[in-house]
């Protein structure tokens, strides 16, 4: 822990905990009391460091942090959680526990144990077998049993064999426009709505304005929704994307499971991300019923953000009491800035 509890010198003041949940598009960071009152909150944007390189993601961090320490004043710190996506190897892992050695943290792993905690219940949560997966800008699942051993994924995209998340059907979504408007794929109403979503008359205008870099290519991932949308109209060609992103999720789910011998044990399965947030009921029904052909697994789809499973996770290491998680989560989920923040 950054600070003992009981201390001499740290006798009169709160004691609190640090959780922070760093994402692709903003990152938070609060500061709770062990008797669960949300006392000090910064947000800023994505801080992955897989996307911004360590050194840029570390600088966000520490303004951030910093921020949060300005707010609570003279504290004791006792606790530090620090959950990043883009954390998903040993030695990323490693780098960033160099990087941030001066804030003395107690837990700097992947947001996905962020996430799945937020899914839990304070009971179910203690020893429990479980599946997180997050389909959001990316794609990444991780498995966990009641004995500490884990499940995970490189998650590098393409190079590690990854298929699926909101920039990827995107790019589904502009590729099969494209081959439709040329006469390579079949007819798709994807060829009249991806062209209208990005303020364009034509596929090839598209094309050409990211080619020549006149617009940013991360505007790619705005067409996810585009996607879901002509299926759930009926368009077939983005039915069947829609159907094999189901499938990849039932492949990482059933191969965690597989991993950790938990495929004939009832498990729930933790969705969050996006994607899975939107509720697309082709995409969740596909999930369900290729997850009922090969494990015993249920699904649950939680909106609720991984600063929540962050922020429970720091004050359960503090040894918090279930009166204070309750309070926690009632302080996050009561909080405006949850659903449109301001960075710090």
């Amino acid at each position: 822990m950054t600070s003992p509890h009981g201390a001499e010198a740290d006798a009169g003041r709160r004691d609190v905990v640090l959780a922070v949940d760093g994402g692709g598009s903003k990152t938070d960071v609060v500061a709770v009391t062990v008797d669960g009152d949300l006392v000090g909150h910064a947000r800023g944007p994505g801080s992955n460091p897989q996307v911004l390189g360590l050194d840029e993601a570390l600088e966000i961090l520490d303004r951030l942090r910093d921020t949060v320490l300005r707010q609570i004043g003279d504290v004791n710190v006792v606790e530090t959680h620090v959950y990043l996506s883009g954390l998903d190897l040993p030695a990323e892992i490693a780098a960033a526990s160099v990087g941030l050695a001066h804030w003395s943290a107690d837990v700097i792993d992947n947001d996905l144990f962020a996430l799945l905690r937020g899914g839990l219940g304070d009971e179910e949560a203690t020893g429990q077998d479980a599946v997180a997966v997050v389909c959001g800008t990316g794609i990444n699942a991780i498995g966990v049993r009641h004995d500490g051993a884990t499940a995970r994924f490189p998650a590098l995209g393409d190079i590690s064999g990854d298929w699926g998340g909101g920039s990827f059907l995107g790019g589904q979504a502009l590729w099969h426009a494209a081959r439709a408007e040329d006469g390579r794929g079949p007819s798709t109403r994807l060829q009249q709505d991806v062209p209208e979503a990005l303020g364009f008359e034509t596929v090839r205008d598209v094309t050409e304005a990211l080619h020549f870099r006149r617009i940013d290519f991360r505007v790619v991932s705005r067409l996810s929704p585009v996607l879901f949308a002509a299926s759930a109209a009926g368009d077939e060609v983005a039915s069947r994307v829609v159907d094999q992103q189901a499938d990849e999720i039932v492949t990482l789910t059933a191969t965690a499971l597989k991993r950790l011998d938990l495929l004939d044990v009832p498990v729930p399965v933790v969705l969050g991300g996006g994607v899975l947030a939107a509720r697309h009921p082709r995409l969740l029904d596909g999930i369900d019923s290729g997850l009922a052909a090969r494990a015993l697994a249920t699904t649950r789809v939680v909106s609720v953000p991984p600063l929540l499973g962050a922020g429970l996770l720091a004050l359960e290491h503090a040894g918090a009491v279930p009166a204070a998680l309750d309070r926690y989560r009632a302080a996050v989920l009561a909080q405006s800035w949850m659903a449109a923040g301001v960075s710090a």
